[in-house]
């Protein structure tokens, strides 16, 4: 099947594939490692891996490369994985085909299912089985409406703020926030200086997190960490 020619397929430093969006000029993943990226920083600097029964919300459903690595380990631990995923600009499934991941036949067999129903373009459109359950909203997340105390992860991955801000507005960090289960984690890539001062305005707790700790041989040196407190009024 061939990719549409907007879509410039870019092979990130771990060997695996984003694409550049047309319309804003920049990759849906890091360069450095679209893979990684999933895994190393929403994944794990969320603690949704060990989480016993996980309750995502995200921002930015993408090219469902965050979708697929968090329903692979939920399936591989065996715990039920529920997933509220936000995608204003969605491409079409012969786009979601051209990123494949190295997925368990289990997992590989969701997604498929997922690929076969995001060509409908119905909002809300669910997914569900034994494994858990989706739900995407192919929605604006500026006027969006979040469940309250919900999630137990937040994934903020919409496109760069420079070139695409509403997302990261405080307006939306603000019911963000309001969506957060207490002790829920919320992460992202961007470390701007307006981002960490609009989550912490939140009710956030922010951190950068280096990288090189875990990742000596990253090329981005910070990403970023927010919790909601324990005991939140």
């Amino acid at each position: 099947m061939r990719l549409e020619p907007e879509f410039k397929p870019i092979l990130t430093d771990d060997g695996s594939t984003t694409l550049l969006h047309p319309r804003f000029g920049v990759p849906y993943s890091s360069r450095h490692g679209a893979l990684t990226q999933a895994t190393e920083l929403y994944l794990k600097l969320t603690e949704t891996h060990r989480h016993p029964c996980p309750k995502v919300l995200e921002v930015g459903f993408g090219l469902g490369v965050n979708f697929r690595v968090t329903l692979q380990d939920a399936m591989t631990r065996g715990v039920r994985l529920e997933y509220l995923a936000y995608e204003y600009l969605p491409v079409e499934r012969r786009v979601l085909e051209t990123v494949p991941l190295p997925l368990t036949p289990p997992a590989e067999a969701v997604w498929q299912g997922v690929l076969e129903g995001f060509a409908a373009r119905s909002s809300p459109w669910v997914l569900e089985g034994p494994w858990g359950r989706l739900e995407l909203r192919l929605e604006d997340v500026s006027t969006a409406v979040f469940p309250d105390l919900w999630a137990s992860a937040i994934y903020l991955d919409p496109f760069d703020p420079g070139v695409n801000p509403e997302p990261w507005s405080p307006g939306v960090l603000q019911r963000l926030f309001g969506a957060a289960q207490p002790g829920a984690r919320l992460a992202t890539y961007s470390v701007a200086g307006a981002l960490r001062r609009g989550l912490e305005e939140a009710g956030f707790a922010v951190k950068k997190v280096d990288l090189r700790q875990s990742l000596p041989q990253a090329r981005k040196r910070f990403w970023l960490q927010a919790r909601v407190p324990s005991s939140r009024a």
